[in-house]
C-alpha cells in the first residue's frame, strides 16, 4: 500500500499560474480541489480526480460566499486531512481604457474590492480551513507580487499595496499557524508569461530582469509545488522571488 493521496485547495485555476499549478499537482498524484467563481472551464488541464466533485464554486468577493465554500470543502473532505492551501487568486482593475489605477484615480470601492479579494479571502480561507491543514500537517501558499514591494508600471497601486498586505500577513499567519504545525509561506512571483500581461510589457519590462526573459507558468508552479512538499518542511513565514533576479 502506498502513501494515502494528499488534498491541494487551489483559488484562480482557470488560468495561467493556476492552471499549470492544477497540473503539477494533479501529475504528482495529488487530489486537486479548485476554487473559481464560474463551473470549471473546458479548458482545464487536469486529468485526474472527479471534475465538478473537485470543483467549487466561489465568489471570493463575498465574505458569505467564503463562509459556504469553506463548509462545501469540509462537507467534501469528511473529516479527512487538507495538506495544502494555495491562494492564488487576486484582482487588478485597470481604467476605461486599460491604463494603470494609480492612488490618486483609484475610486474607493476599488480599494475595498481589491483588499477583499487578494487579502481578506486568503486568511479567511485558512482560518475556516486550519482544523483539516492541522491534521495534514499541510502548508498554505500566497501568491504575492514583486509589485508588492516596488512601484510597477503596470500594477496599480490598490493591486501593490494588497499584494504588499498579503506579504506581511504571511508573516503573521506563519508565527500564529505554525504553532499548529500548519507552515505558512508566500511567492513573488514578477513578470510572467500569461494572458493577463499589459501591452508593451515585454518592452518595457526585460531590460529589467537579469536573466533576460519572462518565467512561465510552469516554473511559478513548481515552486509552489516545492513549497508544499517535504522538501520544505522547515521552511514558515518565508516568501519566495521567482522573477528571474528583477528584484535586486
Amino acid at each position: 500500500m502506498g502513501e494515502p493521496q494528499k488534498t491541494i485547495m487551489l483559488t484562480g485555476a482557470s488560468r495561467g499560474i493556476g492552471h499549470a499549478t492544477v497540473k503539477r499537482f494533479s501529475d504528482a498524484g495529488w487530489r486537486v480541489i479548485t476554487c473559481s467563481r464560474g463551473a470549471v472551464p473546458g479548458q482545464c488541464p487536469w486529468h485526474a480526480g472527479d471534475g465538478d466533485q473537485d470543483h467549487i464554486e466561489v465568489d471570493l468577493e463575498s465574505p458569505e460566499e467564503i463562509e459556504r465554500g469553506a463548509a462545501e470543502l469540509m462537507r467534501r473532505l469528511d473529516g479527512r486531512p487538507l495538506h495544502a492551501l494555495v491562494n492564488n487568486a487576486g484582482i487588478s482593475p485597470k481604467g476605461g481604457n486599460g491604463e494603470r489605477l494609480d492612488s490618486v484615480l483609484t475610486p474607493l470601492e476599488v480599494w475595498q474590492l481589491v483588499f477583499q479579494v487578494n487579502v481578506f479571502a486568503p486568511v479567511m480561507l485558512a482560518r475556516a480551513l486550519i482544523e483539516p491543514l492541522e491534521r495534514g500537517n499541510g502548508t498554505v501558499v500566497n501568491v504575492t507580487s514583486i509589485a508588492g514591494s516596488r512601484v510597477h508600471e503596470f500594477a496599480g497601486s490598490a493591486y501593490a499595496s494588497s499584494k504588499a498586505a498579503l506579504s506581511a500577513l504571511t508573516r503573521e499567519m506563519a508565527s500564529d499557524f505554525g504553532k499548529r504545525g500548519v507552515r505558512v509561506n508566500a511567492i513573488a512571483p514578477g513578470e510572467i508569461m500569461t494572458e493577463i500581461l499589459s501591452p508593451g510589457s515585454e518592452e518595457a519590462m526585460l531590460p529589467g530582469i537579469p536573466l533576460g526573459r519572462f518565467g512561465t507558468s510552469e516554473e511559478v508552479a513548481e515552486t509552489i509545488f516545492f513549497l508544499c512538499n517535504e522538501s520544505a518542511a522547515y521552511i514558515n513565514g518565508a516568501e519566495l522571488h521567482v522573477n528571474g533576479g528583477q528584484h535586486v
